[in-house]
């Protein structure tokens, strides 16, 4: 099936962001007193927005996180980012295979506005990516697996949710595209597969994944 609009989540699919997040992230919730391990991370928040975060410490301690917690772990990762950060092997062979055939795309990330252009800027995929194609959680009231941000990006773009496609590695996101009423494709590079239950197809590397959205 030819879609009329490929939607991409940003973390782990455009950016291999995933590692350098979560080992923040594992490694400032300890620090705070809330011991974290990287694999704990990647089960509980991988693909989320921060308020995730928020909420599940609330819920398991009955405690609250600092009041600039969001803007140190951003600070944090922002900087791991312009040292570190690399864009997913291939995905750039497949935003250029996916403009010459005329079909239209753009990311729809739990993370800020901010995160995603610090990392297309790191990584050189800013040029794929202007202002229009650019969707995040700040944008509708609910993240990841609600299917707002899905919906906000399928209405935007114009193009009705029966006809998209969402590109995701998180199992967040994939429920998210499925609640959308979108096809869903999972990126099992980091996520074991039957982890992205809901997923129509699994691929493992994007070489494979042209043929399933176009």
């Amino acid at each position: 099936m030819r879609y009329d609009l490929v939607i991409f989540d940003n973390d782990g699919v455009l950016v291999d962001s995933e590692p350098i997040s979560n080992r923040l992230l594992a490694g400032y919730l300890t620090e705070l007193g809330y011991p974290t391990s990287y694999e704990d991370s990647l089960r509980d928040y991988m693909g989320a927005a921060m308020h995730r975060v928020h909420d599940l410490i609330e819920e398991r301690t009955g405690e609250r996180l600092p009041g600039d917690f969001d803007e140190v772990f951003h600070r944090r990762v922002f900087a791991a980012f312009e040292r570190e950060l690399r864009p997913v092997a291939g995905v750039e062979e497949v935003l250029e295979k996916l403009t010459a055939g005329g079909v239209p795309y753009c990311v729809a990330s739990s993370g800020s506005h901010e995160r995603i252009r610090v990392g297309h800027r790191a990584t050189g995929l800013d040029r794929w990516f202007d202002d229009r194609r650019i969707f995040s959680s700040e944008d509708v009231g609910r993240g990841k697996p609600a299917p707002d941000l899905f919906l906000h990006a399928a209405r935007v773009m114009g193009v009705p949710a029966e006809r998209c496609v969402v590109v995701e590695d998180s199992p967040l996101g994939v429920r998210a595209g499925v609640a959308a009423g979108m096809d869903v494709v999972g990126f099992a590079a980091m996520t074991p597969v039957e982890r992205l239950v809901g997923a129509g197809r699994v691929f493992f590397g994007m070489g494979e994944l042209v043929d399933l959205v176009v």
